[in-house]
């Protein structure tokens, strides 16, 4: 982390999980452990159904709402979308545009990235933009390659000015939901080269003002070792971010004073 120049986020990626009644009962006892925290910004990224109940259980404390995905048109015959601007008038602050599950199981393209994040922007909302490589790719050599394309692409026709709203979250496909986790120095490592892509588009000054998060089964026990690298500015968080302790760990190994 290096709050000097960016903020530190941390958060939550609930996916396809809880109700609406459940999430009243976890925000309202989440609030109570993060609701106040000084150092970093939390976020929950919930369900479009669990979207107004999180505004309203959240209205009085500093935890964000952000949801998980949004279309890239303004309106339309789109069935079951969502789109930017309803995201906006509910007064939501993030979306997840790019997840690996949603490049795997719909087939989002970089193309398509691009296009939600243009969406997302136009809309006044933060876009945290997910990139990553499989074990395969890893194993083949060709993380680079693919991240610094996926970089470039996300990013394709973005204005300077609007930069500083983007959250990136480099994720390895490999370490989402398997339990393993990238060591700290490969999590820097990726960040940095995510950082590095940047600042050849857009300058240092742009570049060191992007947050970028660490996406791949960050918990309890390894939160501390991950935030204390110089480019990973805070967690996307999946399984951890369902169970108040160990959502509240993680919070708090972000929230330290440097």
């Amino acid at each position: 982390m290096n709050r000097r120049y960016r903020k530190t986020i941390i958060a939550g990626n609930w996916k396809m999980n809880k109700t609406a009644s459940e999430t009243k009962v976890f925000l309202d006892e989440l609030k109570g452990h993060v609701g106040r925290v000084k150092w970093c910004e939390v976020v929950v990224c919930v369900p479009y159904v669990d979207i107004p109940m999180a505004l309203r259980a959240l209205k009085d404390c500093r935890i964000s709402v952000g949801a998980q995905n949004l279309h890239h048109e303004e309106r339309g015959a789109y069935t079951g979308e969502v789109s930017a601007e309803m995201l906006k008038d509910l007064g939501v602050k993030y979306v997840i545009i790019g997840h690996s599950e949603r490049r795997q199981y719909f087939g989002e393209t970089d193309s398509l990235v691009n296009k939600k994040v243009h969406a997302a922007l136009d809309a006044g909302l933060r876009p945290i933009v997910c990139v990553g490589e499989s074990l395969e790719q890893r194993q083949a050599g060709i993380t680079e390659e693919l991240i610094v394309l996926q970089v470039k692409a996300a990013l394709a026709g973005v204005p300077v000015e609007k930069m500083r709203q983007i959250v990136f979250a480099y994720e390895p496909i490999w370490a989402i939901g398997t339990g393993q986790t990238a060591t700290s120095e490969q999590a820097n490592e990726v960040c940095n080269l995510i950082r590095a892509t940047i600042r050849k588009m857009h300058g240092a000054r742009i570049a060191r003002a992007i947050t970028i998060q660490y996406g791949g089964s960050m918990n309890a026990g390894n939160a501390y070792e991950l935030l204390a690298q110089p480019d990973v500015d805070g967690g996307l968080i999946g399984g951890a971010s369902l169970k108040v302790p160990d959502f509240t760990a993680i919070v708090n190994a972000a929230n330290q004073e440097q």
